[in-house]
């Protein structure tokens, strides 16, 4: 049993305080999605979680399994189990997926390390997410549509072997049946291995197959509302307009503080 529990964080980037008061705890084996409007801070809540240099926590702390991880860096966090599924992957010439997956993985099992079964598990799960084989001799994300990119990025998940995941929009960018692909190889990969995810989206079409425990509200860099899957409906009918006009004294303040920034 794994748990990334977040208590009272609040973060900057430059001068402007993206997250405050921002409390969330997610364990192995549950789906938490959090929803909310552009600028709501969802995507910065996933950089700082893996440890993004350019986001400065001024309070709060970022546990794992007991463990201030508050001022690790990325590569030690991705090694305790933590990974990221980025909303807008990079692109990256002369280092291919496969190079890149091989180097990864060995580098985290070390010694139990095997060539064969690493390119059994990579055949397994380039077919299963329908990708072409040929792309992962490319340089990483190398000329690949949105799509398989977003693929490239599950890819990574199922060699890796992560026990939480936080998947940053992984929708955007993917038709239907790419969509399809995706969330049903998310939600093998869960069952298969129990790990927590954290699945952060505008939209109720990714929920539709990625079902979550619990559903967050995230509006001005906290969460205002927390609930089960009827508050996806209750997006999909009525917008965040009602939850916008919920925010508290705190947020107001924050966003006072950051105009005078300007």
């Amino acid at each position: 049993m794994h748990q990334l529990e977040i208590g009272n964080l609040a973060v900057k980037i430059k001068n402007k305080t993206i997250l405050h008061d921002f409390n969330l705890t997610i364990k192995s084996g549950e789906i938490h999605a959090i929803m909310g409007p552009n600028g709501a801070g969802k995507s910065t809540l996933s950089k700082v979680i893996m440890g993004d240099p350019n986001y400065r926590i001024i309070d709060g702390q970022i546990n794992y399994d007991n463990q201030n991880i508050n001022n690790f860096k990325v590569d030690e966090r991705a090694r305790l189990g933590l990974f990221l599924a980025m909303q807008s992957p990079i692109e990256i010439e002369g280092v291919s997926t496969a190079d890149f997956l091989r180097t990864a993985v060995s580098s985290k099992e070390q010694d139990q390390f095997k060539l064969f079964p690493f390119i059994k598990e990579i055949d397994k799960t380039i077919a299963q997410l329908g990708m072409d084989k040929k792309m992962i001799e490319r340089g990483i994300n190398q000329g690949f549509s949105g799509g398989e990119r977003k693929k490239n990025e599950i890819l990574q998940m199922y060699l890796l072997k992560p026990d939480i995941v936080i998947l940053d929009e992984i929708d955007s960018g993917l038709d239907v049946d790419s969509l399809k692909i995706v969330g049903e190889n998310i939600m093998k990969y869960y069952h298969q291995y129990k790990c927590g995810i954290i699945v952060i989206t505008h939209y109720k079409r990714l929920l539709e197959y990625i079902k979550p425990d619990f559903v967050h509200i995230m509006i001005n860099g906290h969460i205002v509302k927390s609930g089960d899957y009827k508050l996806v409906n209750e997006i999909e009918q009525n917008g965040y307009e009602q939850f916008e006009k919920k925010v508290t004294k705190v947020s107001a303040a924050i966003i006072k503080e950051n105009e005078n920034d300007e």
